[in-house]
């Protein structure tokens, strides 16, 4: 067997590895299974083979064998840690906890554990604990996107009157629109407040209250006094799950776009039906978008509801929904024309409401006070909460959550019999 070929033990693990790095986990874990065929207990393959399952989105074996391997070494901090990863994603947060404790108890000070408790402690509600570990993303993997500063980093201590201060995007467009909020409070507090986020966001936020410039990543930084990272900024503030600030709309598109845009849709007549705004799909490099994102097959009951006009706010458009797209041109195609979120928003503020998955849209629609019906994955991200059908964040959210890994059939179910009594709907068309 293997075991007695360490040479080609080798070559299989660098080539299985080298095909994890290429995104080609398919071929890895081919790889990884010829080393454990003739070497069952080989750690290294027991563990990336496990990695690798859950990249191919199978959770449940994923975690058979991290106890596998966790037997041989059960002080592995890593293996723990994705471990408890891998738990969260089955809706399993309890022992995600005590898996990533596990971890600690092995390598107290190993970042990427202390991250993943922090998202479980967010998600389960406890906000205290959850900011102030999630300040560990730095050490695990989001080391590449913290930003080298020489101005002192700001997490709410001292007084920010007469001080300039940059906010600073970090992590998805979504992020960027829903912790954007806190940039009000910073300026009620005298400070001068510079925004900095991706180009496709600058255009958008230019007109937030309290901001006195927003800049485009990669643009020279005027001088500031203090900086913090927008997904700091809950920690910054103490937000607790009573105290986060959700006054809706606090964002809102320029009335020369609205205008643009209303001209367009004008061209649409919606014959006296409510226009719902529609978006099944996020970034497609996305690390949950096997989850998160759904085809648009699978929101058959909400698209042959005859009284709402559809409106496809899709900008990427991927291959497998193309044909049912052009076979119903009943939905009104109009994302792939939306050059920023300048423009999405400009398109959601003629809407009577929007249905997303957990993409940007969503936040957007959100943080402008819009109706929201948002399809959730079985376990969603922990800025959704748990077990919730509505967000302290966005009040005029309605959250349809799937009961099963994977299966979206009883949220989808669900959010069509709540579009069939929404109130946005025309009154004599209710009784249908």
């Amino acid at each position: 067997g293997l075991g007695r070929a360490p040479d080609k033990v080798e070559r299989l693990m660098r080539r299985g590895g080298a095909r994890v790095e290429r995104g080609r986990a398919g071929g890895a874990f081919e790889e990884f299974e010829r080393v454990l065929a003739g070497a069952p207990d080989h750690f290294e393959a027991l563990g990336n083979r496990a990695n690798t399952l859950f990249k191919l989105n199978r959770p449940v074996e994923a975690i058979e064998l991290y106890d596998r391997a966790l037997k041989l070494k059960p002080g592995n901090a890593p293996l723990w840690t994705n471990r408890a990863i891998a738990l969260r994603r089955l809706e399993r947060p309890h022992e995600a906890l005590l898996s990533a404790k596990r971890a600690l108890a092995a390598q107290p000070d190993f970042a990427p554990a202390h991250f993943v408790d922090s998202t479980v402690r967010l998600y389960l509600g406890d906000f205290a604990a959850g900011w102030r570990g999630y300040e560990w993303r730095w050490g695990g993997g989001m080391a590449k996107e913290r930003r080298k500063l020489t101005a002192p980093l700001w997490l709410g201590e001292g007084d920010v009157a007469g001080k300039t201060i940059l906010l600073h995007a970090e992590q998805g467009f979504g992020d960027a629109i829903q912790f954007v909020r806190y940039a009000p409070l910073l300026a009620a507090r005298g400070a001068r407040v510079l925004l900095e986020v991706q180009p496709q966001l600058v255009r958008l936020l230019s007109g937030l209250a309290g901001v006195a410039q927003v800049l485009p990543r990669q643009a020279p930084l005027p001088p500031f006094d203090l900086h913090c990272p927008l997904l700091s900024l809950p920690l910054a503030f103490g937000t607790a799950l009573d105290s986060i600030p959700a006054a809706v709309p606090y964002v809102a598109p320029a009335a020369e776009v609205v205008e643009i845009w209303e001209e367009r849709l004008a061209r649409t007549p919606a014959k006296g039906r409510p226009r719902v705004g529609l978006v099944w799909s996020g970034e497609r490099a996305h690390d949950n978008d096997l989850n998160r994102s759904m085809s648009l097959a699978g929101l058959a009951p909400v698209l042959d509801l005859p009284h709402l006009q559809l409106i496809s706010l899709q900008h990427d458009i991927r291959d497998c929904d193309a044909p049912l797209l052009q076979m119903r041109p009943d939905i009104v195609q109009i994302g792939q024309n939306f050059s920023d979120f300048a423009d999405t928003a400009a398109a959601v503020a003629q809407l009577d409401a929007v249905i997303a998955v957990d993409t940007a849209v969503a936040h957007l629609a959100g943080a402008m006070g819009k109706p929201l019906f948002l399809l959730l994955p079985f376990a969603a991200d922990f800025r959704w909460l748990r077990e919730r059908s509505d967000s302290p964040w966005y009040p005029t959210a309605r959250l349809f959550r799937q009961q099963q890994f994977g299966d979206w059939t009883g949220a989808v179910e669900a959010l069509g019999q709540a579009l069939r009594h929404a109130t946005f709907m025309p009154a004599e068309r209710l009784s249908a």
